[in-house]
């Protein structure tokens, strides 16, 4: 059973892994650029592997942030793995042991997706088996960015450092659409973040206290304005 949920963890975790090189690629020729060297990106993908917190930690990194602003920043941005997990513990085999699922809560990122998505309970060796193709994925595509940008002349990485924001784009455009809350949420912190760009005293604010904060009132706002009806609430209404 174990060699058989291994085996498809790697088969439902391919797309994944080809998705993550073509983010972490732009991810390693962004770090290059701003400094790091190509082993530093690598490693930083390795013990991170999470897209948003490695943008916005390197950024403080290359502003010179303090510790507690990059430590403030990732726990907002990647809060959302903990919610993740408490859901994926409730999803795995009661029988497995504490030290599977320790390891593969490293893995929990677009993973989660399709372990939540399994009918019945999943074994820790679906993840693993996701995990061998999603992670390397990540990694290696860090590496290639990383090459490449000692390689790519100017111009060129000028034009795919762009890709990172077509990447944004395409995650927010999608549900903004569908949803007017996504929309306003979108769209207020576009005019936070501006404000902090344009008024004197707000723009002394560092990058990352910046994500901190906008994140804070808009996510605060709309949890507060526009909250999600449970699912058992709603089916009563639909009864009633």
């Amino acid at each position: 059973m174990r060699s058989e949920n291994f085996r498809k963890g790697v088969k439902d975790g391919i797309p994944i892994g080809l998705g993550y090189f073509a983010v972490s690629f732009t991810f390693g020729m962004m770090a290059v650029a701003d400094g790091l060297s190509i082993w530093q990106a690598v490693l930083i993908s390795l013990t991170n592997v999470t897209s948003a917190g490695q943008f916005a930690g390197l950024e403080i990194m290359v502003m010179s942030g303090s510790y507690w602003e990059m430590a403030l920043t990732q726990l907002i941005i990647n809060l959302r793995y903990c919610l993740m997990s408490f859901s994926l513990a409730q999803k795995f085999r009661r029988d497995e042991s504490l030290v599977h699922r320790y390891i593969a809560a490293f893995g929990v990122t677009e993973i989660f997706g399709i372990s939540a998505s399994q009918p019945g309970k999943v074994s820790a060796f679906y993840n693993y088996g996701a995990m061998c193709v999603a992670i390397p994925g990540w990694v290696l595509g860090t590496l290639a960015g990383a090459i490449s940008g000692n390689l790519l002349p100017d111009f060129m990485m000028s034009a795919l450092s762009v890709a990172i924001y077509g990447m944004f784009l395409a995650i927010i455009i999608p549900p903004a659409k569908q949803n007017k809350a996504v929309l306003a949420v979108v769209v207020a912190a576009m005019l936070i973040s501006t404000l902090f760009k344009v008024i004197p005293f707000l723009s002394e604010v560092s990058s990352g206290f910046v994500i901190i904060i906008t994140t804070l009132i808009v996510a605060g706002a709309a949890a507060y304005f526009c909250p999600i009806e449970d699912e058992k609430e709603e089916e009563g209404v639909h009864e009633s």
